[in-house]
């Protein structure tokens, strides 16, 4: 598989042993992680990746990335999709280290994962996002990705809210 870029990032697949290093926090001599990375989002993410690599084989191109900052080549986050495509719509999920936060790269990295998933035909992409997260909530926006709900005022029944984007 090969990487996603964008104007400022690379999105790199990771590996099988590249996750298991998040996982366990523990980077390999060759690995450029920012000081705060993994954040805890990383390892939820690439624990995902690790699961559903066991349970059903190859996950790419509907993995996990590592988010990279192109000016310094420094991981910064993860990024990916939490499982495989089905009837045409998949969710995905991100989370950048608390030094890469306030810069765009969270919408930028959305982006290039919706242009993944129309480049491979889906017809939708959604992702969930705690009600209390602003700071997501207006990353989705940014991204092009619109509420799910039709009446977009708060309910204070649900914890999550579902933003979506048709393809």
């Amino acid at each position: 598989m090969t990487d996603l870029t964008t104007e400022r990032l690379t999105l790199r697949p990771a590996t099988e042993a590249e996750a298991t290093r998040i996982v366990d926090r523990t980077p390999a001599a060759t690995d450029r992680w920012a000081a705060d990375f993994p954040f805890e989002g990383d390892v939820v993410g690439a624990t995902m990746f690790l699961r559903a690599s066991k349970d059903d084989g190859e996950q790419q191109p509907f993995g996990f990335y590592v988010i990279e900052r192109r000016a310094d080549g420094r991981a910064i986050g993860g990024i990916g999709f939490k499982g495989r495509p089905r009837d045409g719509v998949v969710e995905i999920g991100y989370g950048l280290a608390p030094s890469a936060r306030g810069a765009g790269y969270a919408a930028e990295a959305v982006g290039a994962l919706i242009d993944l998933a129309r480049e491979h035909g889906l017809v939708r992409v959604v992702a969930d996002t705690a009600q209390d997260n602003i700071a997501s909530q207006r990353t989705l926006a940014r991204a092009g990705l619109i509420r799910a709900d039709e009446t977009g005022e708060p309910d204070e029944t649900v914890d999550e809210l579902r933003y979506q984007i048709d393809l």
